[in-house]
């Protein structure tokens, strides 16, 4: 290769390096747990999505060994050809009976990866022959909801509106100017970056007013949110009778609070058949190992077990009651993402090395994941975090910011 290529990438990395946004990474060397080994060392962490502390549970890793032991290790071949195990069928069909009294004629397909979830419906949706489709997006939506509008535009002519976040306003006037007879508006169901909560009853009303579908990308709400922990649905009270719950497009993480990996759509049967038609990031991948659905099965029973929950909602009220901050800003949000606003980048990496110094792992998170000027830490906590684990945390906080 050219050096005038290598050095062109080196001076690119050096200005990443000088504005602090050079991501790096570091190894793991243990399951996920609270207290992990990290680049050899023990680390408190509070930076997992493992909310209901599912990843290192014994039940799930039984059932992983299980399913490659009657499955094989991998698939061999995409959904479409020969790559749809029974176990692949048996979970979508476990997954449509979460969201079965939410959507009505519900149907769920299974992806390997969220990324690839969203990058099929908003595609796939969007490609409707000779019509166009303009698609509402929330300001803070995750990227990949972002990178499936965006090749939404490219490959389906999709036109893309943005709405303040959580400015249910603006977003009607922008349903009300727009002409097309097809509109989808996409929102995030708990923003991962600053953990408040979309406002699912306006924006279903705004759907149901302006004949929109809405999708809710799901996340980090499914396994937590709701008496059944069934997401955000399950959490606003939402009705297959409802006549707005057709309009739903549902995607859910299986990454995060299940414990394992992948992701599904859940949505009314026509709406997902015809995504499984024109959905590339379905077609054209190898499905995911029989074993991971195997192993999901048994993640949907433990999510229905109450008391991972019950612990979690537990650990952030302990949190917000202890933390007791003078100069940063605790983000007003009730679910396990509890992040913390320090403001510079460089500032949000000093406090993180000083937290990694004392053996607590928390990532500062900076542009452009979030906007200029509000780097921050991102706090997450688990089931399976203890109270004194989470007063360890309180403390050096509270220590480092007497120092600035």
């Amino acid at each position: 290769m050219s050096n005038h290529y290598i050095q062109h990438y080196q001076e690119l990395l050096d200005q990443l390096e000088k504005k602090s946004l050079r991501r790096k990474l570091k190894v793991s060397q243990s399951p996920s747990a609270p207290v992990m080994k990290i680049n050899g060392r023990p680390m408190l962490t509070f930076c997992s999505n493992d909310y209901l502390g599912l990843a290192n549970h014994p039940a799930l890793a039984e059932a992983l060994t299980e399913g490659a032991k009657t499955y094989g290790a991998g698939s061999g071949a995409s959904h479409m050809i020969s790559g749809h195990s029974q176990a692949h069928d048996e979970l979508e069909k476990a997954l449509a009976q979460t969201q079965a009294s939410f959507i009505p004629r519900v149907k769920a397909l299974f992806f390997s990866t969220g990324y690839m979830a969203n990058m099929a419906a908003i595609t796939g949706l969007s490609a409707l022959n000779d019509a166009r489709m303009t698609i509402f997006s929330e300001e803070l939506n995750h990227a990949s909801l972002i990178d499936g509008i965006r090749l939404a535009n490219k490959q389906n002519q999709a036109n893309i509106k943005i709405y303040p976040h959580q400015d249910t306003q603006t977003l009607e006037r922008l349903l009300n100017e727009d002409q097309q007879a097809f509109k989808l508006i996409i929102t995030d169901a708990v923003f991962s970056m600053d953990g408040d909560i979309a406002h699912l009853e306006d924006l279903l009303n705004l759907a149901e007013k302006y004949n929109a579908l809405l999708m809710v990308d799901d996340a980090h709400g499914f396994g937590v949110l709701g008496d059944q922990g069934l997401g955000i649905l399950n959490m606003f009270g939402i009705t297959a009778t409802d006549p707005r719950a057709a309009r739903l497009i549902y995607v859910g993480t299986l990454g995060k609070a299940a414990g394992l990996s992948g992701a599904f759509i859940a949505a009314h049967q026509d709406l997902v058949e015809w995504i499984m038609q024109k959905g590339r990031a379905y077609i054209y991948t190898t499905a995911s190992p029989p074993a991971i659905a195997h192993g999901l099965l048994k993640s949907l029973e433990l999510i229905n077990d109450a008391q991972h929950r019950h612990q979690l909602i537990k650990n952030i009220e302990h949190w917000k009651k202890h933390l007791k901050l003078k100069k940063w800003q605790l983000m007003p949000s009730t679910t396990a993402i509890q992040p913390i606003v320090i403001g510079s980048n460089a500032n949000a990496l000093q406090v993180a090395h000083k937290l990694d110094q004392k053996n607590i792992w928390v990532p500062a998170i900076r542009p452009p994941t979030v906007p200029e000027g509000t780097a921050r830490l991102r706090i997450t906590f688990s089931a399976t975090h203890t109270p004194d684990q989470i007063n360890k945390l309180i403390d050096a906080l509270h220590e480092i910011e007497n120092e600035y």
